[in-house]
């Protein structure tokens, strides 16, 4: 080969090579990174924000005039308002100003006879660990928390936010998503069978009310909404360029503040998503381990799940305001390319598994709790199979994690670790 020759097929190799991602391309700087999620993080809040407004607005107008049109206008606000801020949940592990936050917004299970009335038949009338398991402050004015007595003659945001984790109950829980759920569709009787909860209009129609306490059913209604716009308008602003989540990222080391992006995803993959929303439910086949379980959304809340934690390792989410840039996974590649791969194609393969059953609860054909039933092993195995997929996008990361030096610990799940142990408490 001529020297001249030589020189051409050594410059194309090179470009090929540049092209392709490869040693000679300069990682990011984690300042760079850390921006990026920053950025991410407000614009995936806002947009929640914005939802839960819509949300609110959506409430006002039920309440102005009860009836089954607004009441499905209401509910139909409510899982638009699910959407965004699923896709947030990759924040949390890591940041320390999420977790703390987190409780008042999304918690679950939920204990629903904490807040109004419940059919005792399939609910019961106590619960050994909660004395408050049937409380029900909508109907009573006074309620004992130990020795304490709360006063509940005006519902409104300051009383139903005492309510959560009363008696360090964890399951007590007055405010949030799944709060105004439980108030918008009631509980869902059919089981394992077909269909959600069935709540209707009139009990919030002051005229001709069902129930009884339409009034301060009302006002916990618009308490809790008003009060899940309140929380998520503080989180916007702690994602905020000089908030209060972004400084407590910029105090911590490099290593640090990379490792919180792997431990937010690392552990809402396992611990959480797969074991304790979905592999607990499979093992008790008990519907009441649905995430979303009065409203029959549980396959929507997955699946933004996953999209939003492949979003979060990207660096780009397409919303409102849409984000790009600098991300944890083109550091990887660059790094450690064989082991992003590895979390490129788990996570490809555990968003098809989460998207089929999405597919199939939004056909009609099965929805999220009938996947659950003991015998539907069709229904078992789709979960499962998601199960399977989110715990290898776990390793992945794990994989990643150790490529780049980093330590995370990742959010366990009796169900994914000791599933005896979780049979034998049943």
């Amino acid at each position: 080969m001529s020297k001249k020759a030589f020189a051409i097929a050594c410059a194309m190799q090179f470009a090929a090579s540049v092209g392709a991602g490869s040693a000679f391309a300069a990682p990011p700087a984690t300042k760079d990174i850390m921006k990026n999620y920053g950025d991410l993080a407000e614009a995936m809040y806002s947009d929640a924000l914005t939802k839960a407004k819509d949300l609110d607005k959506a409430i006002d107008a039920f309440l102005a005039a009860p009836n089954t049109e607004t009441l499905a206008a209401a509910r139909d606000a409510w899982k638009a308002s699910r959407v965004p801020y699923m896709q947030t949940e990759g924040f949390r592990f890591g940041n320390k100003i999420v977790d703390d936050w987190e409780g008042d917004v999304n918690s679950w299970p939920l204990d629903e006879g904490l807040i109004d009335y419940v059919d005792k038949a399939s609910y019961g009338d106590t619960k050994e660990e909660n004395p408050l398991y049937t409380a029900n402050i909508i109907a009573n004015k006074k309620i004992r928390l130990g020795p304490k007595i709360l006063d509940a003659t005006k519902i409104d945001k300051t009383v139903i936010g005492k309510l959560n984790s009363a008696l360090d109950v964890e399951t007590n829980v007055g405010t949030g998503y799944h709060a105004i759920e439980f108030l918008l569709w009631g509980q869902d009787l059919h089981g394992t069978g077909p269909g959600a909860g069935e709540r209707p209009a009139s009990d919030y129609d002051l005229k001709n009310c069902t129930h009884e306490n339409c009034d301060r059913r009302r006002d916990y209604l618009k308490a809790a909404s008003g009060l899940l716009v309140d929380d998520l308008t503080e989180m916007v602003g702690d994602w905020k360029p000089d908030g209060a989540a972004r400084k407590a990222l910029a105090g911590e080391d490099e290593n640090m503040q990379l490792s919180t992006i792997l431990t937010g995803l690392g552990s809402l993959s396992y611990g959480e998503l797969a074991g304790e929303r979905m592999k607990l439910g499979v093992l008790l086949h008990d519907p009441e381990e649905e995430h979303d379980c009065f409203s029959d959304n549980t396959h929507n809340s997955h699946y933004y799940d996953q999209v939003g934690m492949m979003e979060i390792w990207n660096g780009k989410y397409d919303g409102v305001t849409p984000v790009s840039g600098a991300s944890i996974a083109e550091l990887a590649r660059e790094k450690a390319p064989e082991a992003a791969k590895r979390v490129d194609d788990a996570m490809a393969v555990t968003l098809e598994k989460i998207k089929a059953i999405k597919v199939k609860a939004d056909s009609g054909e099965m929805a999220y709790d009938q996947m659950l039933a003991a015998g539907n092993d069709v229904g078992n195995k789709m979960i499962l199979d998601a199960v399977d997929a989110l715990v290898a996008q776990a390793r992945a990361i794990e994989a990643v994690v150790a490529a780049l030096n980093l330590k995370v610990k990742i959010e366990g799940s009796d169900s994914l670790d000791d599933p005896a142990k979780v049979a034998k408490a049943k």
